[in-house]
């Protein structure tokens, strides 16, 4: 019986051996790494596009959580009651979401330091928004003046904090500097299970040393 072998052609075997070759060194972290992917030539991005954790780097997930309610003399179930800023008084252009929204990061830090990380360790970050009573949709951007006090705020070029604006003051020195970017995903929904938040967070962070 003979046997027929059949030549694939050169540009295929070509194609697919440089593709392999490629997206190793790129993507794979060492097995201790965390490797961010940061959009290229950007010194100050918000989120990284994904980050690889190596397979002997341990994670802790963090629950989903909300704002503490700050603010007893509001009503129980309005958003004013989870404001925790002195007198619950909002400063300039500070959105009820906003205010919301840096309550809950300080206890997403409480958490993180609880576990033993901080929030430099934080890889990963989920967002959910509902929209503030009156309003057509979510309040992403003052979500996203929010997440800048505690996340992203240093230059990647020259290591310096960013400046970042509260509400409609100047930009400022950031509450937390922190050169982190994790991957994030923010959604709004119909519904959080509290009435009166306009913000939940769940992250995941990386033990790194």
């Amino acid at each position: 019986m003979k046997i027929r072998t059949i030549a694939l052609p050169a540009a295929v075997v070509l194609v697919l051996g440089t593709g392999t070759a490629a997206a190793a060194p790129t993507w794979s972290p060492r097995p201790q790494e965390v490797k961010p992917f940061l959009p290229e030539g950007a010194t100050n991005p918000a989120i990284a596009d994904g980050v690889a954790l190596g397979k002997q780097v341990a994670s802790y997930t963090a629950s989903g959580l909300g704002p503490a309610a700050g603010n007893p003399a509001a009503p129980a179930d309005s958003p004013e009651r989870y404001v925790d800023f002195p007198g619950a008084a909002l400063p300039p252009g500070v959105t009820l979401t906003e205010a919301q929204a840096l309550n809950v990061l300080k206890r997403v830090k409480a958490n993180l330091t609880a576990a033993g990380l901080g929030l430099a360790d934080v890889v990963s970050m989920r967002a959910y928004l509902e929209k503030p009573p009156g309003a057509e949709s979510a309040d992403f951007a003052g979500w996203n003046r929010a997440y800048r006090q505690f996340f992203a705020n240093t230059d990647l070029a020259t290591g310096r904090p960013v400046p970042v604006p509260l509400g409609t003051a100047p930009p400022a020195p950031p509450m937390e500097v922190n050169p982190a970017r994790p991957a994030r995903v923010t959604i709004e929904i119909a519904n959080l299970p509290v009435a009166g938040w306009l913000v939940e967070v769940e992250v995941v962070a990386a033990y790194q040393h």
